[in-house]
């Protein structure tokens, strides 16, 4: 018997031992693609921007899209997060941040934000971009949970009369923080290089006050790394710069005038003459100086070269030559790239988008409120898996009464799916655009 022949060029190369990516994926979502304004849809590209590599930089959405068609995808294309950007009737811009395929759901308010290009439009000298975008940030997160001592003193300074809703409990705080850790992929200090991390999303929470003690309010900042040689004289670099403009597009006006000078070295040892740069942008705290090792070309040794080469310790002969490495301070910068935002928490749900409310900001419940909402859950569970039951149940008799053929079965497949559509899927974004201090029903309460 012929031995079978496997195509070798045209078959996909195996996988190594069968390693399945699971770095965090995300989408960013405009619900209401034709009401949310230019400006929200501008913020949603920014952010989408922001999360790269990761995430669905030209996803389209459409006005009918509905809840159910992210989440049914999110699955296959391995999604673990969803960015949901919506605009109220009041004009209020609203951030939730979801975890599938089973929760919690983060509900911010978007209190203050400034797009990309006002970022840039600020500063003096932008940053151009490059590659920052192929790899993800570097997550610094500051504050999020608070310190004992300060909700002390919070509540012993706090009003004589009134009743305030506290700031979230340590396990809500707690998972507000792994929420926005599972964002980006974790770095290994002994394994990243650092070569890898070009860029830097802060993330600071703001402290409580007296007057604000039930609030959790984040302010996000985005920044570019870049890193400059130091340990050069200031003249030195001034004619590095020059250098640099003679071959730039720049204007001619930016080249220093030494029109008037009888001697170059008047120019370098002035300390008060027009440089490139002022020296508040040369001169960096010597905080900010990191030593790296600076990697230097190799030569490649021809046949003759390498026989002639004397043996390493482990037998084998160097094909190349030099390249040693150097130790050379940088002074690392960060350059804002933006956008900004001001996210202040308002709501934790347990599912997506519609799930029982585990923290509210301005709804405080008492414990016995706090039992009966518990029990119009349980009851509301027991009632889906009921339903459920009884869809499965229908299911497997129309299979027996169609005689269990093979070609039916794709379409009985097809029954079941939406059979056991819920159609609380279909107005998600009308019960969730509003605002954060409406009152909610009975069922949707929170723990106080």
């Amino acid at each position: 018997m012929a031995k079978r022949r496997v195509k070798k060029r045209t078959q996909p190369a195996p996988s190594d031992n069968g390693a399945v990516d699971r770095s965090p994926k995300s989408m960013v979502i405009r619900i209401g693609a034709g009401e949310v304004g230019s400006s929200v849809s501008q913020l949603v590209k920014d952010v989408r921007h922001l999360m790269e590599p990761g995430t669905a930089a030209r996803l389209k959405e459409r006005r009918a899209n509905k809840l159910r068609d992210y989440t049914t995808m999110a699955g296959p294309l391995g999604v673990t997060h969803l960015l949901l950007f919506s605009r109220s009737d009041t004009g209020n811009t609203n951030l939730r941040l979801a975890r599938t395929p089973r929760g919690p759901t983060l509900h911010f308010r978007v209190e203050q934000y400034a797009l990309c290009k006002d970022v840039l439009k600020a500063q003096r000298r932008p940053h151009s971009g490059g590659f920052e975008f192929q790899t993800a940030p570097l997550l610094v997160m500051n504050n999020f949970i608070t310190p004992e001592a300060a909700v002390a003193a919070v509540e012993k300074n706090g009003v004589e009369g009134e009743t305030k809703q506290g700031p979230p409990p340590k396990h809500l705080e707690k998972l507000v923080t792994e929420m926005f850790q599972g964002l980006f992929p974790p770095i290994s200090p002994q394994t990243t290089p650092l070569t890898s991390i070009r860029r830097v999303l802060l993330m600071n929470r703001e402290p409580l006050t007296k007057e604000e003690n039930g609030t959790y309010t984040i302010n996000l900042r985005h920044y570019a790394i870049t890193t400059k040689v130091m340990g050069l004289p200031k003249s030195i670099r001034r004619l590095n710069a020059a250098e640099k403009l003679k071959g730039s597009n720049k204007k001619r006006s930016a080249l220093p005038n030494l029109g008037k000078l009888d001697d170059v070295a008047d120019y370098l040892l002035d300390p008060d003459a027009g440089g490139y740069t002022s020296a508040s942008e040369t001169e960096i705290e010597s905080d900010a100086e990191v030593e790296v090792l600076a990697t230097s070309a190799r030569k490649i040794l021809s046949k003759r070269d390498r026989a002639a080469a004397p043996e390493r310790p482990d037998g084998h002969k160097s094909g190349s030559r030099g390249g040693k490495g150097k130790v050379e301070k940088r002074a690392v910068k960060l350059v804002e790239l933006g956008p900004r935002m001001k996210l202040r928490l308002t709501k934790v749900e347990e599912e997506i988008c519609g799930g029982k409310v585990l923290w509210h900001e301005y709804v405080n419940k008492s414990a016995a409120e706090v039992k009966k909402m518990n029990a119009t859950w349980e009851k509301r569970k027991r009632e889906k898996e009921e339903r459920r039951r009884v869809q499965k149940e229908n299911i497997e008799k129309k299979r027996k009464e169609k005689g269990g053929k093979k070609g039916e079965e794709g379409e009985d497949e097809d029954d079941e799916d939406e059979e056991d559509y819920d159609m609380d899927d279909d107005v998600w974004d009308e019960d969730a655009e509003g605002d954060g201090d409406e009152e909610m029903e009975d069922g949707d309460g929170a723990g106080g």
